[in-house]
């Protein structure tokens, strides 16, 4: 699919798509906790859709109520072989890296695939880790598909969080879920904290046994008296996603006025901190307990540190593009094992656009400038399609996102919601 997005001021208020970090963990916690589950606000991205399907593969029932609300019932367990024994996680890394360990609790054999870009993302952490807990593993090289055999045995390991938190994710769920005590889960070079502090956050919300966290360095699990969740009822709403919504005060704090609602300025998600970079680059900025509302004004350069929350990267980009000055964004090595390389894939697209980004070891300095009007590709990219299109706003001549329907995995209201703002946008 093709999107041509005209230059145009915006104008309105938004609600942001239901976050699909959160909407993840709730399906994980659901399957696994056992009881009946009600999601208010679900998500329903293709990477919400693949964890929808995953749980159901592994016992789960999901129930729709309305186009709102849907009700997830599980057992708790993972012994009943799926009807066919394949989980397919889509294009969702955080689902192939949650839902292995969880397939790896099951006695028979369980594949796990993916398609597009996951195919070629490093998935070595399960070939080295899970046969440290009783589980027969084998993988392409490193690679999808992977296929585990269990069942996982929770005991003292220590992992390396350096490439992605995601992992230890996984872990968390299922050490808690198999009713662990007295063991730890030690973690080397931690990144993006912010999320394991969501994935704690979700299994307080299920009752879940909870580790004890010590300085994200060591994961205790303590013996715990869980209840039964047998016959349990439970109401979870799902938070706004501040990843969906930076794009969208990007686009007000550059070409207008963009009111964004549905958010918890409480929230753990780790995106949240691009208020940080709105406040140092000077546009206007009011943020009230229902609503975040960024209006334009001359921008000047920031510095801004991504390695926590490296999605940010391409909304700080567009952002940056229309500062006085050159910014700078720290963590690029966060960025080569994403849907695209998108150090690389930000340089280049924005390259066409007139902004010639610069990468200089684990800095990218983004020059201010005239954005110009051009053709440029999302390469599979939901987030580089987003980027693109709300750098388009303030352009001199129309930009074409070809690729565009990669806005899908995460937020595929987006271009309606730039329309609803004003924006011209037309999709072929």
């Amino acid at each position: 699919m093709q999107a041509i997005i005209k230059p145009a001021a915006v104008a309105g208020t938004i609600t942001a798509p239901a976050s699909k970090s959160v909407m993840q963990r709730t399906c994980a916690a659901a399957l696994l906790s056992g009881g009946t589950t009600v999601i208010h606000n679900y998500g329903k991205s293709d990477d919400d859709k693949a964890a929808l399907q995953i749980i159901c593969d592994l016992g789960a029932t999901v129930t729709y109520v309305d186009d709102h609300t849907l009700e997830i019932a599980g057992d708790g367990s993972t012994d009943t072989p799926p009807a066919i024994p394949r989980l397919d996680c889509g294009e969702s890394g955080l689902s192939v890296r949650m839902f292995t360990p969880v397939a790896a609790r099951a006695a028979h054999e369980i594949t796990i695939e993916g398609k597009g870009s996951l195919t070629s993302r490093p998935m070595d952490f399960f070939d080295e880790v899970l046969p440290l807990l009783g589980v027969s593993v084998s993988s392409n090289e490193g690679k999808l598909p992977v296929r585990v055999k269990g069942p996982l045995l929770p005991q003292d390991i220590t992992i390396d969080g350096s490439l992605s938190s995601q992992f230890l994710t996984g872990l968390l769920f299922v050490y808690a879920a198999s009713g662990a005590s007295d063991v730890s889960i030690t973690v080397d070079s931690l990144s993006s904290r912010g999320y394991i502090d969501l994935t704690l956050q979700v299994m307080e919300a299920f009752g879940m046994n909870v580790p004890r966290n010590e300085d994200y360095r060591v994961f205790r699990f303590l013996p715990a008296d869980i209840p039964s969740s047998a016959g349990r009822r439970r109401d979870i709403s799902i938070e706004g996603d501040w990843s969906g919504a930076a794009f969208l005060m990007v686009a007000g704090a550059i070409a207008g006025h963009v009111t964004v609602e549905g958010l918890d300025v409480f929230s753990v998600q780790a995106d949240k901190k691009i208020l940080e970079a709105l406040q140092d680059c000077g546009c206007r900025l009011s943020i009230q307990a229902d609503r975040i509302e960024v209006s334009r004004r001359p921008l000047k350069a920031f510095h801004f540190n991504a390695t926590g929350c490296p999605d940010l990267f391409p909304p700080l980009v567009a952002l940056a593009a229309y500062c006085e000055g050159a910014s700078v964004i720290e963590g690029v090595h966060r960025l080569q094992h994403k849907e695209s390389n998108r150090a690389l894939t930000l340089q280049e697209e924005f390259g066409k656009l007139g902004i010639e980004i610069v990468l200089q070891d684990d800095l990218m300095i983004i020059p201010g400038g005239k954005v110009c009007g051009g053709r440029v590709s999302a390469h599979h990219d939901h987030r580089i399609a987003m980027a693109c299109a709300v750098a388009a706003l303030g352009a001199d001549e129309p930009v074409t996102i070809d690729g565009a329907d990669a806005i899908n995995k995460s937020y595929p209201d987006f271009y309606n919601h730039l329309a609803a703002l004003g924006v011209p946008v037309q999709t072929i």
